[in-house]
C-alpha cells in the first residue's frame, strides 16, 4: 500500500512538472511574439540628433503624416506618445517603446518630454511621454 501511495505522489509530481514546463514554454513563446511585434503594422524610424528609435504605427493618420514628413512635406513633426518601459517591442536595442495606441504627431509639446532616446533609456526624461523636438523621419518599414 505504501509503495502505491509513493508511486501516486511521484506520478502527480511528474504530471505537475510537465504542466509547469508547458506553461513556461507558452509564456516564453508569447513573449517572443509580443517582442517581435508580429502585428503587421508599419514601423517608423526616427532620428533625434545622432540617435534613432522606432515606433509602431497603428493609426493610419500617423502613417500618412510620417510619409509626408519622409517626403519633406510640412506638417506636425514632433512625435509623441506614452513610453512603455521594460519592453523594447519594435524599438530594440532600447529597453522601451512607444505605445502605438497613444502615438501622434504634434506641432508643439511641453519641454519635459523632449530629449534623446538615450535620455528615455537612462531616466533623464522623467515624463511618461516622449516627444523629441528635433525628430526627423528617416525610414518607414
Amino acid at each position: 500500500m505504501a509503495a502505491a501511495g509513493r508511486r501516486g505522489r511521484i506520478t502527480a509530481a511528474v504530471v505537475g512538472a510537465v504542466v509547469l514546463l508547458v506553461l513556461v514554454g507558452s509564456a516564453v513563446t508569447m513573449t517572443a511574439i509580443w517582442s517581435g511585434r508580429s502585428s503587421g503594422n508599419p514601423v517608423v524610424t526616427i532620428r533625434v540628433i545622432d540617435e534613432t528609435y522606432r515606433v509602431e504605427l497603428a493609426d493610419p493618420e500617423a502613417l500618412a503624416t510620417a510619409r509626408q514628413l519622409l517626403a519633406g512635406e510640412i506638417g506636425p513633426k514632433i512625435p509623441t506618445g506614452l513610453v512603455v518601459r521594460d519592453d523594447p517591442g519594435p524599438n530594440a536595442p532600447w529597453s522601451w517603446h512607444i505605445d502605438p495606441a497613444t502615438f501622434e504627431w504634434a506641432d508643439q509639446t511641453t519641454e519635459v518630454c523632449d530629449g534623446l532616446p538615450s535620455f528615455v533609456e537612462d531616466g533623464t526624461v522623467t515624463s511618461p511621454y516622449y516627444c523629441p523636438w528635433s525628430a526627423e523621419v528617416i525610414a518607414i518599414g
